[in-house]
């Protein structure tokens, strides 16, 4: 799926420049990467506000037209107002096919209601971390990586290294070395105990 964004080449800067742009509903950003130089861009406020609330936004190549001019690149950072639902800066690498990428994926859990540790457990589900840092060439790029709890125990987890990852994406190499935990099925407790009365807290 490609995403499409349009900006505008932005020749003013400075603080004021930006702030002139916020309150024309615009807002300021910058592409940078590759070996072009980096660009001074401005984008509607509200499609951008609306594109980022999507999750395949944070974590796809996405296809940025700049005066009609396209190229590949990744969203890295935006910054937001303190406590208005505004974007106030927002900011692009360039990609490019024949290099690898080191992006933040996000996970999707998969069948918890359907585990052993839930459904004759009486187990909650837990969710140890939302997402992990992988590499691959931009055209590899998931827009999500599933995690399987369709056969986990009361107690057992899901590691990182466990999981089965799409052709040609690989989890870096901190990740892979430290083979951290996403996902388990923690003993019920507390208020459980009353809802599962044959299943004893662990």
């Amino acid at each position: 799926m490609e995403i499409e964004v349009i900006a505008f080449k932005r020749d003013a800067q400075g603080s004021s420049a930006s702030r002139r742009l916020r309150r024309a509903g615009k807002v300021p950003g910058i592409v940078y990467g590759g070996t072009a130089a980096p660009m001074q861009i401005e984008l509607d406020h509200n499609a951008l506000y609306h594109a980022l609330r999507k999750e395949a936004f944070h974590s796809s190549v996405l296809t940025l037209t700049v005066d009609g001019n396209k190229e590949s690149v990744l969203l890295r950072d935006t910054q937001w107002h303190p406590y208005k639902q505004q974007v106030l800066h927002v900011d692009f690498q360039r990609v490019d096919k024949d290099h690898k990428i080191h992006v933040k994926v996000p996970l999707h859990f998969l069948n918890a209601d359907v585990a052993p540790g839930v459904k004759t457990g009486g187990g909650k589900p837990h969710h140890i971390v939302t997402e992990l840092d992988v590499q691959c060439f931009p055209g590899s790029l998931p827009e999500f990586i599933a995690v399987d709890m369709g056969k986990l125990e009361v107690g057992h987890s899901i590691h990182a290294n466990d999981l089965v990852l799409p052709a040609g994406v690989e989890l870096v190499a901190h990740v892979k070395q430290e083979n951290p935990a996403v996902a388990s099925i923690n003993a019920p407790k507390g208020g459980a105990a009353e809802e599962t009365p044959a299943a004893p807290a662990a």
